[in-house]
């Protein structure tokens, strides 16, 4: 389920409740009347089942409600009440698949912006990512890949195809674009860094890495996977099964073959770095492509799906 706060002036509040009331899998319905002060209006809160969120934000967009009061979305962890298992009931189709798309432009907005923060993050999984491959070390690997914050960035292109939001859409390219060139040139500072220190030396590099050696010679499978995570993060992002993003993050070699490519390019191993290269541009490309397709897929459905007004 989920909870709206909305804020509508009283002169819209009579229409904002006729549309909550006649919208599928609505319940919980209540009005404080002249209780907002900032923009003045009245309050009106509502559950509603996953599966009609959509519409119903959708429709209190269509009347501006966004423009002249608010709409304030919560996800409910749990609702102990009859009222929310008939609205559940009444909706047609499944919590899980249901695509709240304004949940899913608002959360792709957030994680495509580039900032400190995220060129940090993006940039200490690529250093630890570094010390994988040099070390040969498929724990730094998988600890690298669940701290890369880069499928953010990803979503944002596919919700920006999908959506036709070109701002959203540059944002987003900007964000992998730049931040992963600042991570891989951090990174071989870091090489340099490390190698001035005893750490780092191209023996490693060139050694046998039976855990590694994956990173930097890109194969079908490497397309496979990246496809097969990018319908799985998608679909993560945009239903109730959000725990599986996790798993994503740690499916594909994205900031592991950002990392190879640095190390690589600082002790002038030119075919590696290339190698990683690749390997990197076939699983963003794969990614992106398949998540892009999944919200296609996924909005044709929801747009067959056609929800009956409550009668009486």
């Amino acid at each position: 389920m989920l909870h709206l706060r909305l804020i509508t002036p009283a002169d819209r509040t009579a229409e904002v409740v006729r549309l909550v009331e006649r919208t599928v899998g609505t319940t919980h319905l209540a009005v404080v009347p002249g209780a907002a002060l900032h923009p003045q209006g009245d309050l009106v809160m509502c559950d509603v089942a996953r599966e009609a969120g959509d519409e119903l934000i959708g429709a209190l967009r269509g009347l501006g409600i966004d423009e002249c009061g608010s709409i304030a979305v919560e996800n409910i962890d749990l609702s102990l009440s009859q009222h929310a298992d008939e609205a559940e009931r009444e909706a047609p189709g499944e919590g899980a698949d249901a695509v709240i798309w304004e949940q899913l432009a608002d959360a792709s907005h957030e994680e495509s912006t580039l900032s400190v923060t995220y060129i940090a993050f993006l940039s200490l999984a690529t250093m630890i990512a570094a010390c994988g491959v040099v070390l040969d070390n498929a724990i730094l690997i998988v600890g690298a890949m669940a701290v890369g914050p880069e499928f953010g960035p990803l979503a944002g292109v596919c919700a920006g195809l999908v959506q036709r939001a070109p701002k959203l859409l540059w944002r987003s390219l900007v964000a992998l674009v730049v931040g992963f060139a600042a991570a891989m040139a951090i990174t071989v500072g870091f090489s340099f860094l490390m190698a001035w220190l005893g750490q780092f030396d191209v023996a490693q590099l060139e050694a046998a890495r039976p855990n590694t050696s994956f990173i930097y010679q890109p194969d079908t499978f490497s397309l496979v996977v990246a496809v097969l995570a990018g319908i799985a993060g998608m679909l993560s992002l945009t239903s109730a099964k959000s725990g599986a993003l996790v798993g994503v993050a740690i499916s594909v070699t994205t900031v592991p073959a950002a990392a190879n490519a640095a190390v690589a390019f600082s002790f002038q191993e030119y075919r590696q770095a290339w190698g990683s290269v690749e390997q990197l541009l076939l699983n963003l490309l794969g990614i992106a492509l398949a998540g892009t397709l999944t919200l296609v897929v996924q909005k044709i459905l929801w747009a067959r799906r056609h929800r009956l007004p409550r009668t009486g």
